[in-house]
């Protein structure tokens, strides 16, 4: 396997008292799309401010397309972007102008500058704004200017820090086949994200971040067979009862789940499997409000390895930042 682009090993991060990262290890191959998750402190944006050079860490080391951010953070800057939460525009600015002040801040010369601008403003659809304030934007087309500013320098390796963080889901998609076209056009992507449904969808790879280190990574469906075939999700009358099927229940194999009423069960799919299940309630006597079987999602996978239950939707899949 080649070295990796972004390649981080042992990394420690405190603040004050307060461990952020214990040794954390990642990696992160050229041409991909890398994502990250984890629950809230789970040290995300630290990590990815580290990588970005904009924050000491206190142990390990950190090499992006083989400078050392440490010793070469000016090398490393030339060669990497981020795009963070919240859109860095200057409201009063055009579209156009924000991109233009983008472009000399990386001292392009003023010719490639109109020239990158032009370009952007073409590939992220926003010609026909190029003229207008960016206040005047919906947050749509201001976090596709927020990108193609983050493109005027060419970077070989973008930061995306929740880039769809806010956006209606139109504007999500949008956004979403924006960054695969970063990928195809060779530029590797590192995200962190709060929807589930993203990294599936966009990820090369994924690595869950807990208690500060890396506590799996692999491809979505490496992670989801992790988890098991298929999930038998139970739901009950109340908690009362969710407890006295759960000690019914206690030979099989139950995974969490975000919702109090719920058991879900790992389970291949086979009617068999199924009927043992349901025989097992009958004979203790209780009843189901309803009953669903579904493949394992990043959910599943996510809480299997925090035991933290979040709070989702099904069509989201959110998870805490």
């Amino acid at each position: 396997m080649p070295s990796a682009i972004v390649d981080a090993h042992g990394i420690q991060k405190r603040y004050g008292e307060t461990p952020i990262l214990t040794g954390l290890d990642l990696q992160v191959q050229e041409g991909t799309i890398g994502a990250l998750l984890g629950p809230n402190g789970a040290g995300k944006t630290t990590l990815v401010r580290i990588l970005s050079t904009l924050t000491r860490f206190d142990g390990g080391d950190v090499s992006i397309c083989g400078h050392d951010v440490v010793r070469e953070p000016t090398a490393v800057q030339r060669v990497i972007s981020l795009t963070g939460q919240y859109a860095a525009l200057d409201e009063m600015l055009t579209g156009e102008e924000n991109l233009l002040l983008a472009a000399r801040l990386r001292r392009l010369s003023r010719n490639d500058a109109r020239r990158r601008s032009h370009d952007l403003l073409e590939r992220f659809e926003l010609t026909g704004a190029a003229r207008k304030t960016a206040k005047t934007y919906s947050g749509g087309m201001k976090r596709k200017l927020d990108l193609a500013m983050s493109l005027i320098g060419e970077p070989r390796v973008l930061f995306l820090d929740e880039p769809t963080t806010g956006l209606d889901p139109r504007s999500r998609n949008v956004l979403w086949d924006l960054v695969r076209e970063l990928k195809t056009s060779g530029v590797t992507v590192l995200l962190t994200t709060q929807y589930l449904e993203e990294a599936d969808q966009l990820a090369d790879r994924i690595t869950m971040i807990h208690h500060g280190r890396v506590a799996v990574e692999g491809p979505a469906e490496e992670l989801k067979r992790q988890v098991g075939n298929e999930v038998l999700r139970l739901h009950f009358l109340d908690h009362r009862t969710t407890m006295r099927a759960s000690l019914a229940l206690r030979d099989q194999q139950m995974t969490p789940t975000p919702d109090d009423n719920s058991i879900q069960i790992a389970t291949d799919g086979t009617t068999l499997h199924i009927h043992t299940v349901l025989g097992q309630l009958m004979d203790a006597s209780i009843a189901t409000e309803s009953i669903a079987l579904h493949k394992p999602t990043l959910d599943d996978v996510f809480l299997s390895l925090t035991d933290t239950p979040t709070i989702a939707d099904e069509t989201d899949r959110k998870v805490p930042a």
